[in-house]
């Protein structure tokens, strides 16, 4: 019952209240953690990350569309197009890898300067 009435009231007991409130607290939050739905997930997601994405998948399309556009007009062979096809998907990923990784040094930095006077 104790643990229904923390759950329903969202609060913490205190500890040496009784022997379920370390329990308690343990298991608001375990349930806490398994409410979590998919917009509270995406929401955890910083802007700057979607932003990024979003840029590096339009370079994508707009370069697989530019290949399309070459190998209807015929400056591109069909094999070569193809190629084209694994080619930039690849690199557009890898550059992406790259930029997230900077970016993630810089949100979050492993080594921080050390100023000395």
């Amino acid at each position: 019952k104790r643990l229904k009435d923390c759950y329903k009231h969202q609060t913490d007991f205190l500890p040496g209240e009784d022997n379920n409130s370390a329990t308690c607290i343990v298991q608001l939050r375990k349930k806490q953690h398994l409410t979590m739905t998919i917009v509270d997930f995406f929401a955890a997601i910083p802007t700057p990350l979607y932003t990024g994405t979003i840029i590096y998948a339009i370079i994508c399309a707009a370069l697989m569309f530019g290949v399309f556009g070459c190998l209807i007009v015929g400056a591109l062979s069909k094999d070569n197009a193809a190629i084209a096809n694994v080619v930039i998907p690849v690199a557009v990923f890898a550059m992406w890898i790259f930029w997230f990784s900077a970016w993630l040094h810089q949100w979050h930095p492993l080594i921080s300067p050390i100023y000395e006077e």
